[in-house]
């Protein structure tokens, strides 16, 4: 078995446990965007969780967004779980980019608050791919 963790043929990309931690500040759309729903992410951010109403839904909706981001995206050594951690809350020092190995790009954004928040909020969208694809080239194109 492979040193990341899966379930039968099934990668556990995702943790309904961070989902449901990052759930708490949901009317900021954090979860949505953890699941590699950054549309929606962005629409939780700016309508308070569509007023609250989404963000209580979306509670009951978690395990399935969770099934399908461990379905999405690619399994390896670079954790999601970890990233999005460091993202959240240390995303302006840029400690997500260089857990991932991109230093150069994690020292841009130490010096600059995050490339000036916008490499945050770009992170927010698209890191989920970003590690998908380093791990896939890790894993040897698999």
């Amino acid at each position: 078995m492979n040193t990341y963790q899966q379930i039968g043929s099934q990668q556990d990309t995702h943790s309904k446990v961070i989902g449901y931690l990052l759930w708490i500040f949901g009317f900021t759309g954090a979860h949505r965007f953890y699941y590699g729903k950054p549309v929606t992410g962005t629409i939780w951010f700016f309508t308070l969780g569509l007023l609250g109403i989404g963000w209580l839904i979306d509670f009951f909706l978690i395990p399935a967004m969770d099934r399908e981001a461990d379905l999405r995206f690619t399994a390896g050594p670079i954790e999601y779980n970890v990233a999005w951690i460091l993202l959240a809350f240390l995303g302006v020092f840029g400690v997500h980019r260089m857990y991932q190995g991109k230093w150069i790009t994690g020292l841009i954004y130490l010096l600059t608050g995050g490339l000036f928040l916008v490499g945050v909020l770009y992170d927010f969208w698209t890191l989920n791919t970003q590690i998908s694809v380093r791990n896939a080239e890790r894993n040897g194109g698999r």
